[in-house]
């Protein structure tokens, strides 16, 4: 019986794993997509291994239509400068304490409590209050894991440089292997270990709060969310111009 309940609790547990991913992604790619078929004028094709150069007149919003933080978005890597330890922190900070990683944790807890996932935590007002404070908590000790402490300690760039241009097919695949690859402070390619075991480090640090997911099915699934949480969030960050320009020109 005890084995037949892990098996269950384990596919649950990799069930709500696809849902989350597939939804988020599902979300932005098509976003992106719409962003980009709503262009005016077909960009000029961009030579294999470069980047667009950014247009200087055209800043990074803050926020990702009105909402998504968009602090360490960078238009393209022309004229490559790293950034300081300082600089690293104050994005991480900038991330986590933007209205819009609340709203997105606020999300992620009437999810959890919905599915009942912490049975510990109980329902109702209290019981959505300690989802919404562990929620949260994921995010912040991700996002300083990622963008601060491992790319201070690997000498990675937190940010992601935006390709601006091209077919929609390979900028989306741009903006998803920025996951797996990033740059170094001395503007080569790496893998993105800073991601990787930032998140892995997020995931072990939250059994603390997490009295009913401790197991390592529990901790994949963490992990597989907040990876593909910043999937998501990288295909939105490519296409930030794109649907800024579109909805907020087309309000005006």
């Amino acid at each position: 019986m005890q084995l037949q309940f892990l098996a269950t609790r384990d596919g649950r547990a990799n069930l709500l794993l696809a849902v989350r991913v597939t939804t988020l992604l599902g979300t932005s790619c098509f976003s992106g997509f719409m962003a980009y078929s709503q262009q005016s004028a077909p960009n000029p094709p961009v030579q294999p291994g470069t980047l667009a150069k950014s247009n200087q007149s055209e800043s990074e919003p803050k926020r990702i239509l009105g909402i998504v933080p968009n602090y360490r978005t960078s238009p393209s890597l022309t004229n490559y400068e790293p950034i300081s330890v300082k600089e690293k922190f104050a994005i991480a900070g900038e991330d986590s304490f933007d209205r819009g990683t609340v709203i997105l944790a606020a999300a992620f807890a009437g999810e959890g409590q919905l599915s009942n996932s912490n049975r510990s935590f109980g329902q109702g007002a209290a019981g959505y209050g300690r989802y919404f404070g562990t929620s949260y908590a994921d995010f912040v000790i991700g996002n300083y894991m990622t963008e601060a402490i491992y790319p201070t300690i690997l000498h990675q760039d937190p940010r992601y440089f935006r390709r601006g241009t091209g077919s929609t097919r390979s900028r989306l695949l741009y903006a998803i292997g920025q996951t797996f690859w990033n740059h170094s402070d001395s503007g080569g390619m790496q893998f993105n270990y800073s991601e990787i075991l930032g998140n892995s480090t997020a995931a072990a640090i939250s059994t603390a709060y997490y009295q009913d997911n401790r197991t390592a099915a529990d901790a994949v699934t963490k992990l597989g969310t907040q990876i593909g949480v910043d999937m998501a969030a990288n295909v939105v960050k490519e296409f930030s111009s794109d649907l800024n320009r579109k909805f907020f020109r087309k309000h005006r």
